[in-house]
C-alpha cells in the first residue's frame, strides 16, 4: 500500500504524459491547480456525492425491508435469505453486465418486454436515466450485505420485549419504528460507514454501463481519475485526481468512523 501511495505523491508533482515525453520534470502544484480549477472535477464530486447518497438511500431501506420481512418466520425462510443475499457475492462486472444487456435493454431486456406488454413505448434506461440506472445497479448489489448487518442485529432483540408490545396492543408498524429501529441504530451507522468508503470507488459498474456518459453525467472521481491516466496518458494529472480521492475517502472514513464510535460509547 505505501509503495503506492509514495509513488502517487510523487507523479503528482511531476510534468508525465506519456504522449509527450521529452517534456517531464517537476511539476509543483500546477497539476493540482489545473485539476482544481476544472469544471470537470467538480462535476465529478457531484456526481460522486449523488452516487454514494442514492446506494446509501435505496440499500439502508431496502435492508431494512428485507431483514423486517427475514426477520419473521415462514416455510423455506432459510433458503430464501440465501438467495437475498447471493447479489453481493456477484462481481461488479457481471451484475451490470446483466442489468445493461438482460433487464435494462430498450430493446432485449425484460423492463422492454413488460412495457409492451402495458403497450407503453420501451426507455433507454442508461441515457434517459444514466445516474439512476447506476444507482440502482449498485444498491442491488450493497442492499444484500445492508440487510444482512440488520439481520444478525435484529437477532439480539429480546423476544420477550416484542411479545409483551404485541400484548399490549401495539401494531407491527409501531414495534418496527419505536422498538427494532432505535435497536438498529448502530448497526445502520456501521452499514453507512462501510458502504460509504467502498461506493467512493465505484467504477466497473460506470465503465461497463454508459462508459460516462451521456457526457458527464455518470462520470466520478474514480471514472474521472482512469480518463486522465488511460485514456489520455497523463499520469500527474491523474495522480492530482488520485491524491484528491484519496484524501476524500479518508475524510469520510475519519468521520464516519468517530460518529460510530460515540455511538458504541453510549
Amino acid at each position: 500500500m505505501l509503495v503506492p501511495l509514495a509513488m502517487t505523491l510523487w507523479f503528482s508533482f511531476q510534468r508525465y504524459n506519456l504522449l509527450n515525453p521529452q517534456s517531464r520534470g517537476p511539476a509543483g502544484w500546477s497539476n493540482y491547480a489545473a485539476l482544481l480549477g476544472e469544471a470537470t472535477l467538480w462535476t465529478a464530486l457531484l456526481n460522486t456525492i449523488a452516487l454514494v447518497g442514492g446506494v446509501l438511500v435505496l440499500s439502508v431501506i431496502g435492508g431494512l425491508v428485507v431483514a423486517a420481512i427475514f426477520d419473521e418466520p415462514f416455510p423455506g425462510r432459510r433458503a430464501a435469505r440465501l438467495l437475498v443475499i447471493a447479489p453481493f457475492f456477484v462481481m461488479p462486472t457481471v451484475s451490470a453486465l446483466v442489468w445493461k444487456n438482460l433487464l435494462l435493454h430498450p430493446v432485449n431486456g425484460l423492463l422492454a418486454a413488460a412495457l409492451h406488454g402495458f403497450g407503453l413505448p420501451a426507455i433507454d434506461a442508461f441515457t434517459d436515466w444514466p445516474m439512476s440506472s447506476i444507482v440502482l445497479i449498485v444498491a442491488w448489489q450493497w442492499t444484500p450485505f445492508a440487510a444482512l448487518i440488520f439481520m444478525t442485529s435484529m437477532q439480539s432483540i429480546d423476544p420477550s420485549i416484542g411479545e409483551a408490545a404485541a400484548l399490549d396492543g401495539a401494531g407491527w408498524h409501531t414495534r418496527f419504528f419505536h422498538l427494532v429501529l432505535p435497536h438498529l441504530g448502530r448497526a445502520i451507522g456501521v452499514v453507512v460507514m462501510i458502504e460509504s468508503i467502498f461506493l467512493l470507488s465505484t467504477f466497473a459498474e460506470i465503465l461497463v454501463t454508459t462508459s460516462g456518459g451521456p457526457g458527464l453525467a455518470t462520470t466520478n472521481l474514480a471514472y474521472l481519475i482512469y480518463l486522465k491516466a488511460l485514456l489520455q496518458y497523463d499520469v500527474g494529472y491523474a495522480s492530482a485526481g488520485g491524491v484528491i480521492a484519496i484524501l476524500l475517502a479518508n475524510a469520510v472514513a475519519v468521520f464516519f468512523m468517530r460518529t460510530v464510535s460515540r455511538s458504541l460509547a453510549a
